[in-house]
This record gives C-alpha cells, structure tokens and sequence, in this order.
C-alpha cells in the first residue's frame, strides 16, 4: 500500500508517494524550496505543491521542524515564529484540499523509519537518531518505543544551541572542514547526549548521511555506535507516511 509522505524542512519541502511494504519510495520524490519567511500559508502553500505534483489523492503524513502535539505547532526554531500554536494539520488539509493530514515532528518521523526499516531495526535499548540538517532533530526510543518531541539540538554546547555549532548548515555557514566539523563540534555534540543518556547507537540522518564517509572516521573516542541513517534523506518522508497510515487505521 502506499501513502503520502512529506518533509519539511528548513530549506526544502520533499515528498512522494511511500511503498509501506518495503518502506521506500514508491515514485521519485518532488522537491520545492522552503519560502522565505516560511509563514504558515506559505509553507502549506508548497505542500500543495508537492502532493499536486503527483495528483495525489489520499492521506497525507507531512513533518514539521519543531515540537508538535495533536496537530498543533508549539516550536519554531527553523521556520517563522507564526507558526507556534498553528493547527499544522487544519492549515495543510485546507491547503490540499481537504485530504486527511497527520502532523509529526520531522526528527520523530525519521527515527520511527530508522527503526522500523533502517539501522535501528531490531534493537531494544536506548536509540538516539539526529537529523544535521538546517538545525538538528532528535528521536529517542527505549525498548523500541518513541519518546516524543525530545529537541536535543537545543541543548547548550558553549553558551549556543547545539545546532548553531553542530548542524551540518553551522558547517556550510562557517566554512568548516568536515575534520573540524566532526572533532571540534560534532563530536563533542555526540559526548554531551552520550553523557545525558547513555545510549546504545546513535544513528546519523538528514543530508548530510548520505557523505557519512567524510566525517565518521573522526568521530572516535566515543562509547556509543556510530552509524549514518540507512534511508538517508528520505526518512522523514517515510515515516511521515507510516504516520497517515497509523491514524488513517485510527480512525
């Protein structure tokens, strides 16, 4: 069966039609860019966009960068502040013309297809997947459960959010070498999670996976296991489809 997945994010807005089978893409996905500022009917605007793209005419599981519960925005670090008390899924169903949409924090939605399809199956012990990104999201699970909306980007590394130093845009901004990058601030990033939680694996995603071979070899002095995301970028729009499919068998 497929279903709708898309992944907003702080500079690009992607999504496709999901085989939930084999938990990949079913068509090549669609990108459009975030717009600037990413205002609420904006953003919803270009999710329409991208589910138009494919004529697409059923559930729609869409991401957002920032804590969400129900369907309602309480962050916004990466995207405008109007979004904070938003109701995403009333907006974006409105947008796309009435379609059911299911709304989730992006990490969340990653780390949920991670698990279930990617470097995280079959492992019960504390899970950290981090998304480097335009900012860094974060799914934990224990025992193969999701603790939702966790936000460790923001935790402080020298007085600053963590993903102002340690996301892979700090990197592209600061003009960092990837060895700078990985021991100077990802690493250290990686430490101070390792110290909070404890963790088993740490997987790697966003876009930044996809070139893990630059950056992981220096990851080292850590207990935990490094691995980049299996389903790389895509993640997020995989798990924004689980998602739909979870509440369209809600309801």
């Amino acid at each position: 069966m497929n279903v709708f997945g898309v992944d907003i994010g702080g500079s690009g807005i992607k999504g496709a039609p999901v085989d939930l089978e084999r938990g990949a893409l079913a068509e090549e996905r669609h990108k459009v860019l975030t717009p600037r500022p990413a205002t609420p009917r904006d953003v919803a605007g270009r999710v329409a966009e991208v589910v138009e793209h494919f004529g697409w005419d059923g559930p729609v599981g869409v991401t957002f960068p920032g804590v969400v519960t129900g369907s309602t925005v309480r962050t916004a670090a990466n995207v405008d502040a109007a979004w904070v008390g938003t109701d995403a899924g009333a907006l974006i169903g409105e947008a796309v013309g009435g379609l059911p949409v299911t709304v989730l924090n992006d990490a969340d939605a990653a780390g949920v297809a991670e698990m279930t399809f990617g470097a995280g199956r079959g492992r019960s012990g504390t899970v950290i997947l981090l998304t480097l990104g335009t900012g860094i999201g974060s799914a934990v699970f224990t025992g193969g459960r999701l603790v939702p909306n966790t936000e460790l980007g923001h935790l402080e590394l020298k007085g600053h959010d963590a993903e102002k130093r340690a996301s892979s845009r700090a990197r592209e901004d600061e003009d960092l070498t990837w060895e700078h990058w990985a021991t100077k601030r990802l690493r250290k990033y990686l430490a101070h999670v390792e110290m909070l939680f404890s963790p088993e694996l740490f997987i790697l995603g966003g876009g930044v996976s996809r070139k893990a071979d630059k950056f992981l070899p220096y990851l080292d002095g850590l207990r935990t296991e490094i691995v980049p995301a299996e389903l790389r970028n895509d993640a997020g729009i995989v798990g924004a489809a689980m998602a739909a499919s979870r509440a369209e068998g809600a309801g």
